[in-house]
């Protein structure tokens, strides 16, 4: 397996969709990185000579933040909305969903398994 910037990226897939395993680079990107580099992104890791790997290394170390230090703006980002006291970081601060989703249902992944109340009971239905 290539290692490149700390992330072992496959070997039997094209390099354009290996470049996506790193966090922070995406097919857009991993394009662009191809087309700087002169690879051809239909080629296959294994085929990739450690030249075309170093390449590819100096072009990311260059020009994207990738795997740690982009998590680390993000949390940084985050962070500071729910300093400065804003919309988002109250939702944020509370887990709840911050991009205008509706949250009465449909919530369970950001507010996480049910909390059940004892007592509550469905009203009677009308009709």
């Amino acid at each position: 397996m290539a290692r490149i910037a700390g992330v072992d990226i496959p070997n039997n897939k094209r390099c354009l969709i290996s470049l996506t395993y790193i966090f922070g680079i995406g097919k857009t990107s991993a394009h662009e990185i191809c087309r700087e580099t002169g690879i051809d992104e239909n080629k296959k890791v294994k085929d990739l000579t450690e030249a075309d790997l170093d390449k590819i290394r100096k072009v990311i170390d260059a020009s994207y933040d990738i795997e740690g230090s982009l998590r680390g703006k993000t949390r940084m980002n985050i962070k500071r909305l729910m300093d400065i006291g804003c919309y988002r970081g109250l939702r944020h601060r509370r887990s709840l969903p911050c991009h205008g989703q509706r949250t009465r249902t449909n919530a369970r992944t950001r507010k996480g398994p049910r909390k059940t109340i004892a007592g509550k009971r469905k009203a009677p239905s009308k009709g």
